[in-house]
């Protein structure tokens, strides 16, 4: 009896604190918003950590445009926040470093990229 109990204990506080938490979906769903903004379906994603229970959910993780980098020496961050956690996500808004595109930004050319990637977003889900 105690073999299962013990088993399982070790199974729940092995996983990392995020790891139950995580969604697939979001997650390759940003992978997807970046790749598109990048122009590239090359890009090399380090860690990545997601928020489906956050309110809007979102995705951060670790990237770069360079093959063959490790995770540990990827610095710059790739963004997400989505209306909704379960599909169609629709794109709210993105940030690269610390450059966010959204549909509320002042800058023409930013608000213009994040129309550019809901509408290849949305063409993806479909």
């Amino acid at each position: 009896m105690r073999k299962p109990i013990i088993f399982f204990a070790f199974a729940v506080f092995a996983m990392p604190a995020g790891a139950m938490a995580q969604s697939s979906e979001l997650e390759d769903t940003c992978k997807s918003v970046a790749k598109s903004f990048f122009m590239s379906d090359q890009l090399a994603i380090g860690t990545v950590q997601s928020f489906p229970e956050l309110k809007p959910p979102g995705v951060r993780m670790s990237y770069s445009t360079r093959q063959g980098t490790a995770p540990a020496e990827m610095t710059d961050i790739f963004e997400c926040e989505f209306d909704k956690a379960d599909k169609p996500h629709n794109l709210a808004r993105f940030c690269v470093s610390s450059t966010c595109y959204s549909p509320t930004v002042d800058d023409g050319d930013r608000k213009r990229r994040f129309e550019e990637m809901r509408i290849l977003l949305s063409r993806a889900e479909k």
